[in-house]
């Protein structure tokens, strides 16, 4: 009995020194390995994904879109401190007006997706930019398709 309680005590003990999923910044969690600052706009940006795209005159999140918004409810669960804005964007077709609204239905889609996988909604804030901050300049779909977005940045 004495012996197989030393052999459990000494495996649980082997287990918690063996365990790396702490980053120098004792975060935990799927980005604890990261080249880039924990928390940063740039771990966001490069090991998670900033951004989400939208079909023409659409704010309905594709499968892919939500798999994006997946990674960063994760990554907002595990850095509590961080508040982003999401930047809603649309290409260059049809009237200022339409697509202020429309990038404004867009960010506010990826912010509901995101607060119903449990990120508190005062930590997500929305903006809607319209047609104004192209990601590409150019005239054709391979523009527009890049252009169609919300972005998650890290509110200063």
């Amino acid at each position: 009995m004495k012996k197989t309680a030393l052999a459990l005590a000494s495996a649980l003990l082997l287990l918690t020194a063996c365990d790396s999923s702490s980053d120098a910044n004792g975060e935990n969690g799927a980005w604890g390995n990261s080249k880039y600052p924990a928390g940063s706009q740039e771990q966001l940006s490069n090991d998670v994904g900033d951004r989400v795209f939208f079909a023409l005159d659409s704010s309905t999140l594709s499968a892919e879109a939500q798999a994006t918004l997946d990674r960063q409810a994760s990554w907002l669960k595990q850095f509590t401190s961080v508040n982003v804005v999401i930047e809603g964007h649309a290409d260059e077709r049809g009237t200022r007006e339409y697509n202020i609204a429309l990038g404004e239905r867009r960010a506010t889609a990826a912010k509901n997706y995101l607060v119903n996988l449990g990120v508190p909604a005062s930590r997500v804030s929305t903006i809607s930019y319209g047609k104004e901050r192209p990601a590409v300049m150019g005239s054709d779909e391979s523009a527009w398709s890049q252009n169609r977005r919300a972005v998650t940045v890290i509110a200063n």
